[in-house]
């Protein structure tokens, strides 16, 4: 695959990456495991990075999450892990996607970005699954930036492109 096309993929998808994990550090601890709220801060956190993950992975089929994550999010009863997970685990699991999605778009090639995969009801190429995921998970840095500016009135800093220090 072309390497401008790869390296915009990266520095967008890093960016949408980076956006969640500033939602994420700045959080205050009272909003972070306020469990009265609906949706949950963390747990928000939490279902950004299990499907960023999942859908980043090679094969569906045979999919685990790293300890100490579990696969209830895939649950059709809608049934949470069974605690908050804390900042720090939150900010390794992102890591790990980071890391992921890095990889996968450094050996992405024309033939494997063409490739279709299927999952629940969605059949997208490898490309489209990635452009897909990397539109959730903007979505969700949206939404925990608005559930600090109304719980908080504070906002996490507008990411344009991947930080290249975060590797």
């Amino acid at each position: 695959m072309n390497d401008t096309i790869k390296s915009a993929l990266w520095q967008q998808f890093g960016a949408a990456i980076d956006a969640l994990g500033n939602a994420t550090e700045i959080c205050p601890e009272e909003l972070w495991g306020d469990r009265s709220r609906q949706p949950e801060y963390w747990y928000t956190v939490y279902h950004t990075l299990f499907w960023l993950d999942y859908y980043l992975s090679n094969d569906f089929e045979g999919f685990a999450p790293p300890k100490p994550f579990g696969l209830e999010e895939m649950d059709p009863a809608g049934l949470l892990p069974p605690r908050v997970y804390s900042k720090a685990e939150m900010l390794s699991y992102l890591q790990h996607g980071r890391e992921k999605c890095r990889t996968k778009i450094a050996a992405l090639t024309e033939e494997e970005a063409a490739r279709h995969r299927k999952s629940w009801t969605r059949d997208f190429s490898v490309l489209e699954w990635m452009l897909y995921t990397m539109r959730h998970v903007q979505h969700h840095a949206g939404q925990l930036n608005l559930m600090l500016r109304q719980s908080a009135n504070i906002g996490a800093k507008w990411v344009s492109v991947a930080n290249i220090e975060k590797g």
